[in-house]
C-alpha cells in the first residue's frame, strides 16, 4: 500500500540510490535509506538476490517457482528492482548510465571485482564526482585478510563477540552467537550514517581546486562489530584482560540479570543506586539495601555470586507475574522474556505498534516490520513492498533513455 498522496515526502526524497548489493548489511543500509524517502534502485544478478532462496519459511510455498523467502522480505521494500547481468558488455553499459545520474552506489563485491569490471575508484570518480560509494566488505579494502569473504556468523567469531555471549564456563556455557546477524545489521546501520554524512559534506564543499564533492565510504563487518563492543572493549582496555561470558547477567552492574521465578523467568535491570532499596524493599528483603556487602554497586559487583544466590532463591517464591507487578509498582525495571511473536504483539498492545501490512502482487498482504526513526515533519513511509525479481526492468530502463527496440534487444540477450 502507498502512503496517502499528501504525505509528505521523507527527507531523503530525491536521493537516488543504485544498490549493486546483496544478503543483508548492504541491503539493510538501502532499506533504511528508502525509509527515509529515497529511491533505491535494487540491481540483481540475473539469479537474483541469494536470499530470495533462503527459505523456508516461504511466502507463497505452494509454488516453488515463484515463492519468495521471509529473509528477502525483511530487508527489502521500498526498492526497485532491475534485473542485470554485469557479466555483459550491455549490463555494464546499463550500470554507467544508473551510476552517471546517481547520489549513492552500494556495493558489496570482493575486493577487486569492481575493478575487474570497469568501476574503480578512479572510473567511478572520472563517471560521476559527486557520487557517493559505500562498499562494504568483510575485513576492509586493505590487509591480508581483504579478499577473504565476510559472514556474519565467521565475524562473531573472530571480532570476539561470541567470547562474552552465552552462560560461563563455570555453569558449562559455550560462546555463542546473537540470534540475528548481527554484524551485518550493525554493518548496515554504519553504512547508511556513513552514507548520510558523505551526502551532507557533498552538499557543504565545492568541486574547486580538483577536490570532488563525493567520496568514498568503506565499512568493514569486523570493524563495524568490533565497534559495538563499546564498554565490553573499554573494560578489556583497562583492566589488561579480556571479559568472560556471564550468561544474562551485567559485567558492571548488578543485580542486572534473568531470574528464575516459581513459574517461569523474568528480566531484572537495577541500573542505579536509586533504586537498589526500592528493589530490596519489593522483594521483601528490605536489610540488603544496608549491608555493606550489597550497598553500592561496586560491592554488589564485588560479592556478585553471594547476592545472585539470595536473590536467586527469592524470586524463586513467586510466579513471574506476582514479581514483575511489585516490581513495576516499585519503579525497578523488568519484564517478561517475550518471544518474537509476543514482543510485537505486546508492543503494540502498549501504543508502539511496530508493524505495516504491505500488499505485494504477488502473495498478498504481508506484514513487515515498521520502521524504528520517527521524523515529526519528514516522516518514514513504507511505500511499496519488497519486489519481485526484476519487477521494473523496464520503467528503470526507460528513464535512463533506453527506447523499447533496445529494451527487447537486452532483453534478448538475457542482459536484464
Amino acid at each position: 500500500m502507498r502512503p496517502p498522496s499528501d504525505a509528505p515526502p521523507g527527507p531523503l526524497d530525491g536521493l537516488r540510490v543504485v544498490d549493486c548489493s546483496t544478503v543483508l548489511a548492504g541491503p539493510y543500509a538501502t532499506m533504511l535509506l528508502a525509509d527515509l524517502g529515497a529511491d533505491v534502485i535494487k540491481v540483481e544478478p540475473p539469479e537474483g538476490d541469494a536470499t530470495r532462496g533462503w527459505g523456508p519459511p516461504w511466502v507463497g510455498a505452494e509454488d516453488p517457482e515463484t515463492r519468495t523467502a521471509a529473509y528477502f522480505l525483511a530487508v527489502n521494500r521500498n526498492k526497485r528492482s532491475l534485473r542485470l547481468d554485469l557479466r555483459q558488455d550491455d549490463g555494464r553499459t546499463v550500470l554507467r548510465r544508473l551510476l552517471a545520474d546517481a547520489d549513492v552506489f552500494v556495493e558489496n563485491f570482493r575486493a577487486g571485482a569492481l575493478d575487474r569490471m570497469g568501476f574503480g575508484d578512479e572510473a567511478l570518480n572520472e563517471l560521476n564526482p559527486t557520487l557517493v560509494h559505500l562498499a562494504i566488505s568483510g575485513y576492509g579494502p586493505t590487509g591480508p585478510d581483504a579478499s577473504r569473504p565476510g559472514y556474519d556468523f565467521v565475524i562473531q567469531a573472530v571480532s570476539g563477540l561470541m567470547s562474552i555471549t552465552g552462560d560461563s564456563d563455570a555453569e558449562g556455557g559455550h560462546p555463542t552467537k546473537v540470534g540475528v546477524a548481527i554484524a551485518d545489521v550493525v554493518a548496515g546501520l554504519q553504512g547508511a550514517v556513513g552514507v548520510l554524512a558523505a551526502v551532507v559534506a557533498r552538499g557543504t564543499r565545492e568541486p574547486d581546486d580538483g577536490v570532488d564533492v563525493g567520496q568514498r565510504v568503506d565499512v568493514a563487518l569486523l570493524d563495524a562489530t568490533l565497534a559495538i563492543l563499546v564498554n565490553q572493549a573499554q573494560n578489556a582496555f583497562v583492566s589488561g584482560g579480556s571479559p568472560g561470558r556471564l550468561g544474562n547477567a551485567h559485567p558492571n552492574i548488578v543485580p542486572y540479570e534473568t531470574f528464575g521465578t516459581a513459574d517461569g523467568e523474568i528480566a531484572v535491570a537495577v541500573g542505579s543506586e536509586r533504586q537498589w532499596p526500592r528493589f530490596c524493599r519489593a522483594l521483601g528483603l528490605p536489610a540488603l539495601a544496608d549491608e555493606p556487602r550489597f550497598a553500592t554497586n561496586e560491592a554488589r559487583v564485588t560479592n556478585r555470586d553471594e547476592l545472585v544466590r539470595t536473590l536467586r532463591d527469592r524470586f524463586a517464591t513467586r510466579a513471574s507475574a506476582d514479581w514483575l507487578a511489585d516490581l513495576e509498582a516499585a519503579d525497578v525495571p523488568a519484564g517478561p522474556i517475550n518471544d518474537v511473536a509476543t514482543a510485537f504483539e505486546t508492543a503494540a498492545t502498549r501504543g508502539r505498534p511496530m508493524t505495516s501490512q504491505l500488499e505485494h502482487p504477488r502473495y498478498g498482504f504481508t506484514r513487515q516490520v515498521a520502521p524504528a526513526i520517527a521524523l515529526s515533519r519528514t516522516p518514514t513511509t513504507v511505500r511499496t513492498p519488497p519486489p519481485l525479481l526484476g519487477e521494473h526492468t523496464d520503467e528503470i530502463l526507460t528513464e535512463l533513455g533506453y527506447e523499447a527496440a533496445e529494451i527487447g534487444r537486452l532483453r534478448a540477450s538475457s542482459a536484464v
